[in-house]
C-alpha cells in the first residue's frame, strides 16, 4: 500500500505527519510518497491551505494536524480488507 503525503519543504505540520507515518510503519506495511504541492500548480491550488494532506487511492485520510488514531484506524481497516 502506498500513501501520498502532500506538503511542502518547510512545514512543521508536514514533518510531524511524516514522523507519525514513519512510526506507524513499525506496525503496518505501507510506503510513503511525499509530494511537494509546489511542484504542480494544480496541487498548489487544491491543497495550499490544507497541508499536510494524507491520501490513499484518491481518498483523503486526514489533513491539517494528522491524527495518529485516524490514520491507524484507516490502516487497520485496509489491512482487514487485504486479508479477507
Amino acid at each position: 500500500m502506498r500513501l501520498q503525503l502532500y506538503g511542502k519543504a518547510v512545514c512543521d505540520l508536514c514533518q510531524q505527519a511524516k514522523t507519525l507515518l514513519e512510526l506507524l510503519q513499525n506496525d503496518y506495511r505501507f510506503d510513503i510518497e511525499e509530494i511537494d504541492i509546489y511542484s504542480d500548480e494544480q496541487l498548489l491550488e487544491k491543497y495550499h491551505i490544507a497541508i499536510p494532506v494524507l491520501e490513499h487511492n484518491g481518498m483523503i485520510i486526514d489533513s491539517g494536524i494528522i491524527d495518529l488514531e485516524t490514520v491507524e484506524n484507516y490502516l487497520k481497516k485496509q489491512n482487514n480488507i487485504e486479508n479477507s
